[in-house]
């Protein structure tokens, strides 16, 4: 990465899952810290979420999910970026997931995973040193 360039952040809650405070806390947290961060809503399929990281031209996509779809879901954003060559986002997730899945999701690709109380610092921080 350029070091002038702005982290380009991609957030965005996959599947059926409806609350999203926990992602809008994360959205502006990352603005606060001088990243420019889209936030594409709730709901969003895969699909949706690897067409708009590929449209934005982001560095980083943060998936959200509460909703216990996780083992589904993640690993399926990690094949479609790997089907389209997009191997270079740093992808992390957060919500709600058991640590007993992280190990399998971070085996998929997912790069860190962030649960309930991890500090909105210690997130900008790790995309920072990792974008």
């Amino acid at each position: 990465m350029v070091k002038d360039k702005r982290i380009r952040v991609l957030i965005a809650k996959v599947g059926l899952d409806g609350h999203d405070r926990g992602a809008k806390v994360i959205v502006r947290a990352l603005r606060d810290a001088g990243m420019e961060v889209l936030y594409t809503g709730i709901r969003q399929s895969p699909e949706m979420i690897v067409e708009a990281a590929l449209q934005e031209d982001v560095d980083v996509i943060g998936l959200s999910s509460l909703s216990g779809a996780h083992m589904i879901l993640f690993p399926r954003v990690m094949r479609l970026l790997r089907e389209r060559k997009m191997i270079d986002i740093l992808v992390i997730g957060g919500g709600i997931i058991p640590e007993k899945d992280m190990d399998q999701l971070k085996n998929e690709g997912i790069a860190e995973i962030f649960g309930p109380g991890t500090s909105l610092r210690a997130i900008a921080e790790y995309i920072r040193e990792n974008a």
